[in-house]
């Protein structure tokens, strides 16, 4: 068995490479050749967190598995990560372990890949700002993700923690080749695309802030109660998802405006795999607000730590364990 570190995850997935690999996976998701049970989550008796096991196996993939995890909301505030945990891969042939893959990481990258793969292909061509709700994890990653799929010239920092952001923004611009700058809600609203990494429940975007033809990623939101964008957005948007099962399951950013009546369930156009696919139609033309709402599916997982499992192999990366 291979145990792969978070700073070799770093190393063996440059995002460019993830967004193909969650691509794949959502392909996959959509056609069915990737089998993703509905994930579960348990709370923890003493109330701070949950734990989470989500397993699935491709028939394109030679290996089959799960992500187990952690998701403790406070962490953040000791300077942990909100979620750890890992994949586990066996090889499909032979049952045997092959790996364990820090999950952290792993789930950071493929998050904001997902977005990456919906951008590619929703977002217009020309779009060159981003405006991104958010200072954690998500919010670098999703940095990342959208320069690796679009040109982007100018990012826009909404916090609700003004020096949080302000430093954020200033982290990021020295990482960065373009502008990262701190905005208002409402500025950072009228971006070409949004892109919302919070976890609040309330929506911090609101429709009349956005223009026409703009694309938004919903990602902070994973329960029917939470949602990060108005009813107002939602009704204006042509939607996406990744799961219509996990959406109907977990994403409030939808089903909250179909409990309210603002919109019907048909609304939503499909799974951002069919367009991919080319089974179901993406962007109608350069006016048109698309909406891809992110609740992460285990094919992403699974297809991402099979790509940094053979590229641990191939580079001798990583430490072997007898498990015999």
């Amino acid at each position: 068995m291979r145990i792969i570190s978070a700073s070799q995850v770093r190393e063996l997935l440059p995002m460019p490479v993830c967004v193909d690999a969650v691509a794949r996976a959502m392909r996959a998701a959509s056609t069915g050749s990737a089998q993703v049970p509905p994930r579960q989550f348990y709370p923890l008796p003493d109330g701070v967190g949950t734990y989470g096991l989500m397993p699935g196996a491709s028939s394109e993939l030679d290996c089959f598995g799960a992500k187990m995890i952690s998701l403790l909301p406070d962490n953040p505030r000791q300077g942990r990560p909100a979620i750890q945990g890992f994949v586990a891969l066996f090889d499909r042939p032979t049952g045997d372990v092959a790996a364990l893959i820090e999950g952290a990481m792993l789930t950071g990258l493929r998050t904001a890949a997902a977005s990456g793969v919906a951008t590619r292909a929703l977002a217009r061509e020309d779009a060159v700002t981003c405006g991104i709700f958010g200072t954690g994890v998500q919010a670098e990653t999703h940095i990342d993700a959208m320069r690796a799929v679009r040109n982007i010239e100018r990012v826009l920092i909404w916090g609700r923690d003004q020096s949080r952001a302000t430093e954020f923004a200033r982290t990021q611009s020295e990482r960065c080749d373009f502008d990262v700058v701190v905005a208002t809600a409402e500025q950072a609203a009228a971006s070409d695309i949004i892109c919302t990494v919070t976890g609040s429940p309330v929506p911090v975007v609101a429709g009349r802030w956005v223009s026409a033809g703009t694309h938004i990623n919903t990602v902070g939101a994973h329960t029917l109660d939470s949602r990060e964008v108005d009813s107002e957005l939602v009704a204006a948007a042509a939607l996406y998802v990744d799961s219509l099962v996990s959406n109907r399951n977990e994403g409030g950013d939808i089903m909250i405006p179909i409990a309210e009546g603002a919109i019907e369930e048909s609304a939503i156009v499909g799974e951002i795999g069919q367009v991919l696919n080319g089974s179901i139609p993406g962007r109608r033309d350069e006016q048109q607000i698309t909406l891809y709402n992110s609740l992460g599916i285990t094919a992403q997982d699974l297809y991402s730590a099979d790509y940094v499992f053979r590229e641990a192999v191939r580079q001798g990366v990583g430490t072997e364990v007898d498990l015999s």
